[in-house]
């Protein structure tokens, strides 16, 4: 019988894999027992062989780590070194061994739950999830207490193909795991902000995160398909789904081969009317993919990941040289690099301004908010940013604009460190663009105004549909209200795009909608001629441009708008499609 488990997908250019599961770093067997008094010092030496053999495996990692390979990355094992040494863990158990006279595997448990008690009960999203590192730690150190085996003694021939069944990943384990050619991950916690989703996605492997009991529930060796963009596991799968998933296999392989062919053709639709299309970029390595999928640009580099993750803040010259490198590796087409969207999902240990405990995150300080607040932690990145824009085409983004009045003071702040700059001698692009993201429903009403200040838009569609349609897209509970389609968030980029158009400014889409061919057409009808998306998404998006005759699909966008209220989204796209098809 076909057995489905449910998660969060996380996937690249690669969202669906068959394999055997191989369930990997179950949680370690803690033997519970007292000991002797004449047992303590020699069970503390266990603890330390045990401290000393997980130090030599993560500086073993630490130095396998590519120099191509983002700072953030081996960050994750930097932090998880101190943390071998820190006297909340490794004193503490040391205590707990002397005062109760009990093994290390029990005294470090105790410890352990301790701290998770203490992260868990601080409220703010973000530091719970630093329990992983406690987590990661200690199962680390219990491998080598009990003698269990680690990612690094298992050999490629052991994992290639596998599907990763694992209560969790530490960072190590990851990137050991990414030379095995592992078929995908399925990871019992986590979220797609966790570590391991973050690694899975930028080193290409589809993983889904958050799958209960995933390891009680699945077997060794067990054939399992891998959906990452549905968030499904199957197991016990007939011959019928797995002739199925194998023939999607091929057939993405085949669609990807043909699509191949359009790298080098224009991005201009069938009625001669030419779009733009850029690519997102999350992470430096990733430059290229950018360059090999025929991206014109890139519409949106996060800044974000330079922050997460680490201990303390990155300063101006760690900015300039992360920013350069990927000014380089893009050799010559443009960067649009966006300004930190910290707050919300997205909180940092240690930054100025945070706040824990928030009641509702998502309209609290985040973003340009937070940026305006802590003029410190801001203008570092600004001008890292203009000093990068003297090496290549580089355009600078804010986010969360929500009234003309933030929009001023941001602008007042460029001028200044223009200034700062130039009495300093040191070189910046005096003309580089600079742009406001539309994400909230205030910034799109007022829009025309906005467009006047800057040099272009771009618009945020995860936070304009979410922010519009008051729902939390990451919650469970409420996401099937999550519909790109609504009629008002149609009006809103209709009423950005038609104001933006006035003054002439330039009007781009970096949200995941922009990405999604569905509704690449009804977009082209509504205005729209500039799209950022996921590398993997761009010439699927193309071929829809290419097919699509623009002129036509606009009368009948037209046609739609004065009855959007009537309209299912099915019958939107529905009306659409029958003009792009006849």
């Amino acid at each position: 019988m076909t057995t489905a488990l449910l998660g969060v997908g996380v996937s690249g250019s690669r969202p669906v894999a068959i394999g055997r599961a191989y369930l990997f770093g179950r949680e370690p067997s803690v033997v519970t027992e007292e000991i002797e008094r004449d047992q303590i010092d020699a069970e503390i030496q266990r603890l330390d062989d045990a401290l000393e053999c997980a130090q030599q495996h993560l500086e073993s990692v630490r130095r396998q780590i590519p120099g191509s390979t983002p700072l953030h990355i081996a960050e994750f094992i930097d932090a998880h070194l101190m943390m071998l040494t820190d006297a909340a863990l490794v004193d503490a158990t040391k205590a707990l061994i002397r005062e109760r006279a009990i093994n290390a595997n029990w005294a470090l448990q105790i410890q352990r739950d301790t701290l998770i008690e203490v992260f868990d009960a601080m409220g703010d999203a973000y530091l719970r999830t630093r329990r992983d590192d406690v987590d990661h730690v200690v199962r680390q150190i219990q491998m080598f207490l009990s003698g269990e085996p680690s990612a690094q003694s298992l050999s490629a021939s052991d994992l290639k193909g596998r599907v990763i069944v694992a209560d969790d990943l530490t960072p190590a384990d990851t990137i050991l795991l990414r030379h095995r050619e592992i078929g995908a991950f399925v990871i019992e916690h986590g979220g797609p902000m966790s570590h391991t989703a973050i690694l899975a996605r930028s080193l290409d492997i589809p993983a889904i995160m958050g799958v209960h009991n995933a390891t009680h529930l699945l077997r060794q060796d067990e054939l399992l398909v891998v959906n990452a963009e549905s968030g499904t596991v199957l197991a016990g799968a007939d011959e019928a789904i797995l002739a199925h998933y194998r023939k999607r296999l091929v057939s993405a392989d085949q669609r990807r081969h043909r699509l191949r062919e359009l790298v080098r053709e224009p991005s201009t639709s069938r009625d001669g009317v030419p779009v733009v299309l850029l690519a997102n970029l999350e992470l430096p390595e990733d430059v290229e993919t950018v360059r090999s999928s025929g991206a014109s640009g890139v519409g949106l580099y996060r800044t974000e990941f330079l922050y997460m993750n680490r201990v303390g803040l990155p300063d101006e010259e760690e900015h300039l040289a992360t920013y350069l490198d990927v000014v380089r590796g893009l050799d010559g087409i443009p960067l649009t690099i966006r300004t930190l969207d910290l707050g919300m999902d997205k909180q940092v240990d240690g930054l100025p301004g945070a706040t824990t405990n928030l009641t509702n995150p998502a309209l609290g300080l985040r973003a340009i908010r937070l940026c305006l607040r802590e003029p410190a932690l801001f203008v570092p990145q600004l001008r890292a940013i203009l000093r990068a824009s003297a090496q290549g085409p580089v355009r600078l983004m804010l986010p969360m604009i929500s009234s003309i009045a933030e929009v001023e003071t941001v602008l007042g702040m460029i001028a200044e460190t223009r200034r700062t700059l130039r009495r300093q001698g040191l070189p910046f692009d005096p003309l580089m663009p600079i742009g406001a993201m539309i994400e909230v429903p205030a910034a799109a009403l007022c829009a025309g105004g906005i467009a006047k200040r800057v040099d272009f838009l771009s618009i945020g569609t995860n936070d304009l549909i979410q922010y519009t349609l008051a729902i939390d897209r990451v919650d469970d509970t409420v996401n099937y209200l999550y519909e790109p389609l609504h009629p008002a968030v149609l009006r809103l980029i209709r009423i950005t795009l038609m104001r933006a158009a006035e003054s002439r400014t330039r009007v781009s889409m970096c949200g995941e909608m922009a990405g999604d061919p569905r509704y690449t057409s009804v977009l082209l009808g509504l205005g729209l001629r500039e799209f950022s998306m996921q590398p993997a998404s761009l010439l699927e998006v193309k071929e829809v441009v290419r097919g699509c005759d623009v002129g036509r699909v606009s009368t009948r966008m037209e046609q739609l708008l004065d009855w959007l209220d009537d309209l299912t989204p099915t019958q939107i796209l529905d009306a659409v499609n029958e003009v792009v098809n006849d």
